[in-house]
């Protein structure tokens, strides 16, 4: 399965937060949805100028059980990043071994004016 595309509209030196909540089963109609269970699960997610290109940065995880993930870009981190990028979201089950990118995109990156740098 391909993931899902979410693309990221980043401020260069800003820090940068996104919450991402997994769904086995999403709500619908007002119904319940099934949450992904995260337990044994290490998530990863990086940010580069291209697939399979040098590592730019990396941005840091936490998994708030069942289903929530927090990603963090500290703004020394966001400085550092090119105009032009691509980022995924991965997951890796402790079990099985079995890896899954549920989330990826294009990134794009404003070039800030406070703080700058020539």
């Amino acid at each position: 399965m391909q993931p899902a595309q979410l693309p990221l509209d980043l401020y260069r030196g800003d820090s940068q937060r996104l919450r991402v909540l997994l769904w086995a089963q999403a709500p619908v109609n007002g119904t319940p949805g099934v949450p992904y269970d995260l337990t044994g699960i290490t998530v990863k997610s990086e940010i580069r100028d291209r697939p399979a290109g040098p590592k730019i940065t990396e941005m840091a995880c936490t998994v708030t059980l069942p289903n929530i993930i927090d990603l963090f870009l500290a703004p020394g981190d966001s400085h550092q990043l090119p105009a032009k990028g691509v980022w995924d979201l991965q997951l890796t089950h402790a079990s099985s071994g079995d890896v899954l990118t549920p989330l990826a995109g294009p990134v794009t990156v404003t070039p800030d004016v406070t703080d700058s740098t020539p």
